[in-house]
């Protein structure tokens, strides 16, 4: 049977969960949710979580920058904190080396004292201090697919006794090509476990993963995931090629808050973010020929606010959670306009405003309007930038 019609509805009839306190949550998670900042859970988590927390298979749909690290991360650390099985007992799969180093980040903030630090299992870092943490008692794994198989190969880990299995960015995983390692490691965990799946998008493909490793899974829809949020406000700037410099300037000089400004190629990020350097704003870049300490210093850069501006190319459209971006600037179109919903989706997260401009010359009009009807779209057309 086809998961759309296995999936249970999510609708509920009681009352919308208001506060976290209203979950069947030990006192010390509870105490761990209010000494981290969380009160108001968002519609994803007052969704997802008591379900999962019922041992339900959930197959969660929403737009980027709905809070769905913590759909997952409660349950699983409520689960771990019941469990006394030592190794390995959650996975949490992921398509980027960034998205899982916060994932990490918020299970490590979270944890408190009572449960064991978490494992990182991704490429570009040190291999001897990820499998040292594995050693050390680490029950929870945040990993890239890619990393774990060579880990598995190599026989260097064991996930027998893994209980949780969360896919996240599933469909971004697939679309990198991650399907035969995904099918590898799943085939190694036990039948029993409990699966959480979240997606941007509910392709074919990730219907079909979902039909082979779910069982009767929960279906949770948010919004519509093919268009952007609407507190995202859109407006295009139709900009002959020799002038693209210049109008992006005049935008970046008129925004106080952090922007992350979008790139077609990786040569393009570099000549794009030293310009502005050399024009005397605090520009950093991202692209997939960085190194990993180079990424992480831009990141954490922008993320402290000691640069304004990232310019980056698709890598950084998905899996890059930065709070607070005030303006993000597609300096090129993109190549399919699911990325354009993953571009403006890095802002006006949480529910807070954003904004979202979009520049195009005159021989691209066309491929705007595709990328508008495709989308189901409007941009403001704007004049100028005084």
């Amino acid at each position: 049977m086809s998961v759309c019609a296995a999936a249970q509805s999510a609708v509920e009839k009681k009352k919308p969960m208001q506060n976290f306190s209203e979950l069947p949550l030990s006192i010390y998670m509870q105490d761990r949710i209010k000494h981290s900042g969380f009160s108001v859970p968002t519609p994803v988590q007052a969704a997802a979580i008591p379900q999962a927390l019922q041992g339900r298979d959930i197959l969660a749909t929403a737009q980027t920058g709905t809070g769905k690290t913590l759909a997952f991360l409660i349950p699983a650390m409520e689960q771990l904190l019941k469990l006394k099985e030592q190794g390995i007992l959650a996975l949490v799969l992921v398509p980027t080396r960034e998205l899982a180093m916060q994932v990490m980040d918020q299970y490590n903030s979270l944890r408190g004292s009572r449960l064991s630090q978490g494992a990182l299992v991704v490429g570009g870092l040190s291999e001897v201090q990820q499998l040292k943490t594995i050693r050390n008692g680490a029950r929870i794994v945040v990993a890239t697919p890619g990393r774990l198989e060579d880990f598995i190969k190599r026989k260097l880990v064991s996930l027998r006794g893994v209980r949780m299995l969360v896919l996240d960015e599933s469909d971004r995983m697939l679309d990198m090509g991650f399907l035969p390692a995904i099918q590898r490691i799943v085939s190694l965990l036990s039948k029993d476990r409990q699966t959480l799946c979240f997606s941007a998008t509910l392709e074919a493909s990730v219907v079909h993963l979902v039909d082979d490793y779910m069982k009767n899974p929960v279906r949770l829809a948010f919004g519509s995931t093919l268009n952007p949020a609407d507190n995202i406000r859109l407006q295009a700037f139709e900009v002959a090629h020799d002038g693209k410099q210049d109008v992006l300037q005049r935008l970046l000089a008129k925004e106080t808050g952090r922007c992350l400004v979008f790139a077609r190629t990786k040569r393009g990020t570099e000549r794009l973010a030293k310009n502005l350097v050399g024009r005397g704003f605090t520009a950093a870049m991202i692209h997939g020929d960085r190194s990993q300490s180079q990424r992480t210093a831009a990141l954490t850069g922008f993320q402290q606010g000691r640069f304004q501006v990232l310019v980056a190319t698709d890598l950084a459209s998905r899996g890059i959670h930065v709070q607070a971006i005030a303006h993000v600037i597609n300096y090129d179109l993109p190549e399919v306009a699911e990325s354009f919903i993953h571009r403006v989706g890095r802002t006006g997260r949480a529910g807070k405003p954003g904004l979202a401009s979009t520049f195009f010359s005159r021989d691209q009009r066309s491929e705007m309007n595709h990328l508008e009807r495709t989308l189901g779209i409007r941009m403001e057309r704007m004049a100028s930038v005084v």
